[in-house]
């Protein structure tokens, strides 16, 4: 099963169930995907629906550090909850050990050989590990391993 039929599914079971904040979640993210189809004028994919997922994850995340700093714990319960549902859609996270090989075998791929090089690297790990490791992160990796290398 794709994921957008694991998604429309889900949608439906929502439904189905009355959940409203479940379904109104989902809907959004259907209306996301649905937009970079439009867009683009093509078909997503799992690996373009796990993009857009991960873009939406990354605004939730956003969201609740400003609720959470202007103390709107209201709004910030409502943004994890979405950012709780868009997660599971996402594939498992590599742990801490694994996005490190994978650095160091991209920068060894590459042949980068300075900070210069981090846009190489970088076009290498991110469909790699696009939605199963915080890009920001693994920025931070390369950038360090690079500064050493």
């Amino acid at each position: 099963m794709t994921l957008k039929a694991r998604i429309n599914e889900d949608m439906k079971a929502a439904m189905r169930a009355r959940e409203t904040a479940k379904l109104a979640a989902i809907r959004l993210l259907l209306a996301a995907i649905k937009q970079k189809e439009v867009d683009e004028r093509v078909d997503l994919d799992d690996t373009g629906i796990v993009a857009t997922i991960d873009r939406m994850l990354k605004q939730r995340r956003d969201s609740i550090a400003q609720y959470e700093a202007a103390g709107r714990t209201d709004l910030a319960s409502a943004e994890k909850f979405e950012a709780d549902l868009l997660a599971a859609y996402l594939p498992a996270a590599l742990s801490a050990t694994e996005v490190a090989a994978a650095v160091s075998a991209a920068v060894a791929a590459s042949g980068a050989t300075g900070p210069g090089d981090m846009g190489k690297v970088m076009s290498i790990l991110k469909p790699q590990l696009a939605g199963r490791a915080d890009m920001t992160d693994v920025s931070r990796l390369v950038k360090a391993q690079l500064a050493g290398a």
